[in-house]
C-alpha cells in the first residue's frame, strides 16, 4: 500500500468510526475467504460492515476521533464491524456466525455509544431478545399499573352507586 492509500483508508476508517453508533472488534483467526464471505453476507443483513485493518492503520484513525483509546486492543489479526442500525442485531449474527464456526471470530472488544464494551457484554448484547419484544416487554410492565388503577377506581363507582341505590330505596321507605 502507497501512502496515498493508506491516508485515504485511514480517512474511510476515521468516517466509518465517527458514522457508526457501535463498533466490534475481533480476531478472524482460522477464518478462510468464503467464511469471512459468508460473515460479511450475515452483518449486512443487520445493516452493518465487517472490515479487516491493519493495526497502525486503525490506531491512526482513532486518533482523531473521541472514542475511547482501544489501542491495547489492536494486536494481532483484526475485524472491524460498524453496526449502523441496531447494536443487538450486530451482536447476535457475529454471536451466532461465531457459534457455526468454532467460536470464529473471537470479539476482542466493542464500542457501543463511546463507552467501551468487554467480550462479555458483547455476548450478552447479543442474549438480548429483539427489539420488538423488548418494547412489548415495557408496554406490558407499563399496562399493569394502569389496568390496576382502573378495575379500582370502577370498584369504587359501582360502590358508590350501590351506596345511591340503597339511600335512595331507603328514603322511598321512609317517606
Amino acid at each position: 500500500m502507497d501512502r496515498a492509500t493508506k491516508e485515504s483508508f485511514v480517512q474511510e476508517l476515521r468516517e466509518r468510526l465517527n458514522r457508526a453508533p457501535v463498533v466490534y472488534l475481533t480476531d478472524f483467526t482460522g477464518l478462510n475467504v468464503k467464511s469471512m464471505t459468508r460473515l460479511r453476507r450475515a452483518l449486512r443483513d443487520t445493516g452493518a460492515e465487517y472490515v479487516v485493518v491493519k493495526n497502525r492503520l486503525a490506531k491512526r484513525a482513532l486518533e482523531e476521533t473521541d472514542l475511547p483509546d482501544i489501542s491495547e486492543s489492536l494486536e494481532g489479526p483484526t475485524g472491524m464491524v460498524f453496526g449502523y442500525e441496531d447494536a443487538v442485531a450486530t451482536a447476535k449474527a457475529l454471536s451466532e456466525f461465531a457459534r457455526e464456526h468454532d467460536k470464529k471470530p473471537t470479539f476482542k472488544l466493542g464500542i457501543l455509544d463511546k463507552k467501551v464494551l468487554q467480550p462479555e457484554q458483547v455476548d450478552a448484547l447479543a442474549k438480548l431478545p429483539p427489539r420488538e419484544v423488548l418494547l412489548a416487554q415495557l408496554v406490558g410492565v407499563l399496562e399493569a399499573p394502569m389496568a390496576a388503577l382502573a378495575g379500582a377506581l370502577e370498584g369504587k363507582l359501582q360502590e358508590m352507586a350501590g351506596l345511591l341505590d340503597a339511600l335512595k330505596t331507603e328514603r322511598e321507605a321512609a317517606g
